[in-house]
C-alpha cells in the first residue's frame, strides 16, 4: 500500500501561497483547491481579487473555492455573485452562519438554487448538516465542509459524525462532504473509510502522501539516521 492508486477520495489542496498551489497543480495530486480569509492573511495577499484572478490563470480546469468576507446577508449574496462571475470552476464558500450564530441556510437555498455552486464551511454539527443539506439544491454541484479536525480539537472523535454525514448527504447526489482541517496523514486514512468525497490537506502534509504504507522498520532506521546525523552535523559531543 503505496501511493495514492488506492484512495478513491479526491485530495483538495488548502493554502493561499499561489507557488505552492501552482506546484501542487503541476504534480498533478491535488483534485481542487480551497482558499480561507486566515490562510490568505497568513500568506500575505494583500488583494482578493488579483489574488483570485492570478490562482484561477494559473488553476483553470481545477475547482477552487473562495470565501465571502461580509457578515450579513445581502453583503454575502452580493459577494458570492461577484465571485461566481470569476470561473466556471469556482465554488463559493458561504460559512454556515455569521458571527453572530445566524443561520445562512436561506441564502445557501436562494443561492444554489439559482445555480451558484457552492462551499458550506465551518460546519462542526450533524444538525448544520441537516439543515444545509435541506437548503441546497439537488440539480447544483456543492460542497459540504466539516472541519473533522476541529472537532478532534476538542477531544470528541470526528468519525461518528462524518459517517452520519454522509448518510445524511445520500439524498443529494450533488452535494459533495468534505474533510477539513486535517491534521495529519492519518485523517486521509479515516476520511477514505467514512466515505468522504474530499479531503483537504495542506502542502506539507501532501508531501507525505508517499509514506503510506511505508515499512515501519525501514522507517525506523531513517529515524536513528537523520537522529545521528543531524548530531554530527552540529557538533555535538558528551
Amino acid at each position: 500500500m503505496t501511493g495514492l492508486p488506492q484512495f478513491k477520495i479526491k485530495l483538495y489542496a488548502d493554502g493561499a501561497d499561489l507557488n505552492g498551489m501552482i506546484e501542487e497543480y503541476k504534480k498533478g495530486i491535488a483534485s481542487g483547491f480551497t482558499t480561507n480569509p486566515t490562510l490568505m492573511k497568513k500568506a500575505g495577499v494583500k488583494s482578493y481579487d488579483e489574488f483570485a484572478k492570478a490562482a484561477l490563470k494559473a488553476i483553470p480546469d481545477l475547482p477552487i473555492s473562495f470565501e465571502v468576507f461580509s457578515d450579513d446577508l445581502p453583503g454575502m449574496e452580493r459577494e458570492a455573485r461577484k465571485i461566481a462571475g470569476w470561473g466556471k470552476n469556482v465554488y463559493i464558500k458561504i460559512p454556515v452562519t455569521n458571527t453572530k450564530g445566524e443561520s445562512t441556510a436561506s441564502l445557501v437555498k436562494k443561492l444554489s438554487h439559482d445555480g451558484l455552486k457552492l462551499n458550506v464551511t465551518a460546519i462542526l454539527t450533524l444538525n448544520q448538516v441537516k439543515t444545509v443539506s435541506k437548503a441546497l439544491s439537488p440539480d447544483t454541484p456543492s460542497i459540504v465542509s466539516i472541519f473533522a479536525g476541529r472537532i478532534a480539537d476538542t477531544g470528541r472523535d470526528p468519525m461518528p459524525i462524518m459517517k452520519d454525514a454522509v448518510k445524511v448527504l445520500k439524498s443529494n447526489p450533488k452535494a459533495e462532504l468534505l474533510w477539513a482541517s486535517t491534521r495529519e496523514l492519518l485523517n486521509l486514512i479515516q476520511a477514505e473509510s467514512c466515505g468522504c468525497h474530499i479531503i483537504t490537506i495542506t502542502n506539507d502534509i501532501l508531501k507525505k502522501v508517499p509514506q503510506v504504507g511505508k515499512d515501519l522498520d525501514h522507517l525506523s532506521l531513517e529515524t536513528v539516521q537523520m537522529f545521528y546525523s543531524d548530531a554530527q552535523s552540529a557538533g555535538y559531543k558528551i
